[in-house]
């Protein structure tokens, strides 16, 4: 199942069987948030539910089912690195990489974007200052997306960019679960060959192609949850007319 857009392809389905039969050297950035399988130390805490593993008690909105987020540490470095390795395979050379995690899965994120062929460039900083506070500790206010390159790195810019971004999540605006804002994705995007194939493997709530639309960028995305699929292809859709 698909929905081609302007500007890009969204497929619903399993992020390997599909990425297994796309073209090789065929995308110019792969950027995406894939699920944390984190939440917990222990395995019995990550394989709880997401909407209790990342929301708290007294959040009253509710969002579709989040699909894939229970594996253990080692079946999660061996998962990443396999469909990492296939965005490898997609990725022209010199092609960015950024990839999505929290501080509990960065280790095990790194090891797989390694394992898969890519050069690990270094780690950019999202900070969250709507983050809670920890009563005796250091706020959890920040996440990281891990960035690496696929051979030796082209630079599409004479801009020099911060490591550390500052953008809070808008609630009104999500309609996935652990959503990213639109416009941190466009930061990140500024690395990004102007114009080209960006891919995506997870697209939850269709956030890289929002991103993708404003930035004059194609995609292609996949998401596994046909209720998400249905959500980020509605979403896609309004922007897309809001554009003309």
């Amino acid at each position: 199942m698909q929905a081609i857009f302007e500007n890009g392809i969204l497929y619903n389905g399993d992020a390997l069987a599909i990425l297994k039969d796309l073209s090789s050297e065929s995308v110019d950035t792969v950027l995406t948030d894939p699920p944390y399988s984190s939440g917990g130390v222990h395995l019995s805490a990550r394989q709880t539910a997401p909407s209790a593993k990342y929301q708290g008690s007294n959040t009253k909105r509710t969002y579709p089912p989040m699909l894939g987020d229970h594996k253990d540490q080692r079946s999660f470095t061996m998962w990443a690195t396999l469909w990492l390795g296939e965005c490898w395979r997609l990725a022209k050379p010199g092609a960015p990489c950024m990839v999505f995690s929290d501080w509990r899965q960065l280790p095990a994120m790194t090891d797989a974007v390694q394992a898969a062929g890519w050069s690990w460039k270094g780690i950019v900083v999202w900070h969250k200052p709507s983050a809670r506070p920890m009563l005796g500790a250091f706020r959890r206010d920040t996440e990281f997306v891990i960035h690496a390159v696929k051979g030796q790195a082209k630079a599409h810019t004479r801009q020099c960019f911060p490591g550390v971004f500052k953008h809070s999540v808008n609630t009104a605006q999500k309609v996935h679960l652990t959503g990213k804002p639109v416009d941190l994705v466009k930061d990140l995007l500024a690395v990004s060959q102007p114009g080209g194939m960006v891919l995506d493997p997870f697209m939850g709530g269709g956030t890289t192609a929002l991103a993708c639309l404003e930035t004059e960028r194609r995609f292609t995305g996949v998401e596994i949850s046909t209720e998400y699929a249905a959500l980020a292809t509605e979403r896609i859709r309004r922007a897309e007319e809001a554009l003309k």
